[in-house]
């Protein structure tokens, strides 16, 4: 796949962009070479390669030091909504905007 200018121009107008010709054709090649790469790395074979949890479990042999998820602060939920104009069951009520 590959764009035009025309395309480019297309996408800063909807993108609300004053792009004027030469950025362009510098971001046509850009984004031409971004496509070209996406290509090239959809042509490899990747049968039977796992997925990585994370790209440093292809070079590191040890596993990553994480630290346990427990809670560390209280429950302030009523402090912080006590002076919220409107609250309710943990959430904050505002007016409608979108009839």
């Amino acid at each position: 796949m590959s764009l035009t200018l025309s395309d480019v121009k297309r996408i800063a107008n909807l993108a609300q962009l004053d792009m004027d010709d030469a950025h362009a054709e510098i971001a046509l090649s850009e984004l031409n070479g971004i496509f070209a790469l996406a290509e090239q790395m959809q042509a490899v074979d990747t049968t039977g390669v796992a997925p990585l949890s994370q790209p440093l479990a292809a070079v590191l042999a040890l596993p990553l030091r994480l630290r346990d998820d427990v809670v560390s602060e209280e429950n302030r939920r009523e402090d912080y909504q006590a002076p919220a104009p409107k609250a309710q069951d943990g959430l904050y009520l505002v007016p409608k905007v979108i009839e």
